[in-house]
């Protein structure tokens, strides 16, 4: 999602009024693999299918012991898995949130896309969801002199509620902490325990529709939580 900051207001409103339900604590998810791997290759051929198998053979892989392993291996997949592009090139809408069956087969998706499928990878492999955080930021993009602001996300991991957070991003490889990120101005962040603005939670997040249809049309799909 690289967007000029006035639709950034209105992607806060979204996340604030009406995003999705959340679970809380830790959980992993459950994976139909044949599920998965028969709607790949009906809908997206052999090329879309190929992707989901690599994605399945690194869920099915004996995770790391770190987290901060398990962070790069995800990281590292889904910036490979995908090309950046604009939902409305993608998928003909304005604003659309893919599951990671859809942004595979495809092969390309927006920043929303790659933090979704670094999300449900991590929690896979055992990370603590109420260790991450969609974050929502302006990205300084392009040189001093010719320098603008996007609206984007990132995934952050927090090794304790009130630690500085390592940041996964579509737009560098490298994982560095918030604090090395001089780019990025953090807007908001959300996760199964509310939405925090400043640090501080401000909202619960029980009512967010878009993130609820997500959830929908991947256990339709065959992933479950």
């Amino acid at each position: 999602m690289l967007r000029r900051p006035p639709r950034l207001k209105r992607a806060v409103s979204l996340a604030l009024l009406g995003l999705a339900c959340w679970w809380g604590g830790s959980f992993a998810i459950e994976v139909d693999d044949a599920k998965l791997q028969k709607l790949s290759a009906s809908r997206y051929g052999a090329k879309g299918s190929k992707s989901v198998s690599n994605w399945l053979q690194l869920l099915r892989s004996p995770a790391p012991a770190a987290d901060k392993d398990r962070l790069t291996l995800a990281n590292d997949f889904w910036n490979r898995a995908l090309l950046s592009g604009e939902d409305s090139f993608i998928w003909k809408q304005t604003d659309y949130w893919a599951t990671p069956l859809e942004s595979l087969g495809k092969g390309a998706g927006d920043c929303e896309d790659y933090v979704i499928g670094k999300y449900f990878t991590l929690l896979a492999m055992g990370v603590p969801a109420n260790k991450l955080r969609f974050i929502y930021v302006r990205a300084r993009i392009g040189g001093a002199a010719s320098s603008s602001q996007v609206a984007h996300m990132v995934l952050g991991y927090y090794e304790t509620p009130n630690a500085v957070p390592l940041v996964l991003d579509s737009l560098i490889s490298t994982i560095l902490p918030a604090t090395q990120r001089r780019d990025l101005t953090p807007v908001f962040s959300f996760n199964a325990d509310g939405v925090y603005v400043d640090g501080k939670a401000a909202a619960p997040v029980d009512r967010l529709s878009r993130w609820r249809d997500l959830l929908q049309r991947m256990e339709r799909e065959g992933i479950r939580p």
